[in-house]
């Protein structure tokens, strides 16, 4: 998968914020990680890097998405069997010490955000080889 080119989407942090995201690439997965967290270092932006497939019908788009709706869904599951089971635990412990009320809040905080040092973003010549070598790839995939 890293071999793949990546793209990087930059969009809102916060969603009171309305603007169209901002789609780049493709590059290879160390420019594109290097280039997000160059951008995103000082603003306060979202950027999200991933993979690009080069799906070539139809079919192969459709069993992508559906892979990734059955994850999602999968991935629901499984949270909330987790809640469940940290509000049972909880309870029991609770129940333990003889306190009669149980209350559990999940809270998090998402205004912090994480402090990211960026590397050096790569040059505007390292990027251009690097879709030369993405092309090629794609041409013989």
């Amino acid at each position: 998968m890293q071999a793949m080119p990546w793209i990087v989407t930059f969009g809102p942090l916060h969603d009171d914020e309305s603007w169209e995201p901002v789609v780049c690439g493709p590059y290879e997965r160390a420019h594109a990680l290097s280039l997000a967290e160059t951008v995103v270092a000082d603003e306060n932006l979202l950027a999200v890097v991933e993979p690009v497939y080069p799906h070539a019908s139809v079919e192969e788009i459709q069993a992508a998405i559906n892979e990734s709706i059955q994850a999602a869904q999968e991935a629901e599951e499984m949270e909330a069997e987790e809640l469940a089971a940290e509000a049972l635990e909880v309870a029991e412990l609770t129940a333990e010490d003889g306190e009669g009320e149980v209350d559990i809040s999940l809270e998090s905080n998402e205004d912090e955000v994480p402090v990211v040092e960026a590397t050096p973003p790569p040059s505007p010549d390292e990027i251009r080889a690097g879709f030369v070598r993405i092309a090629n790839r794609i041409a013989t995939a």
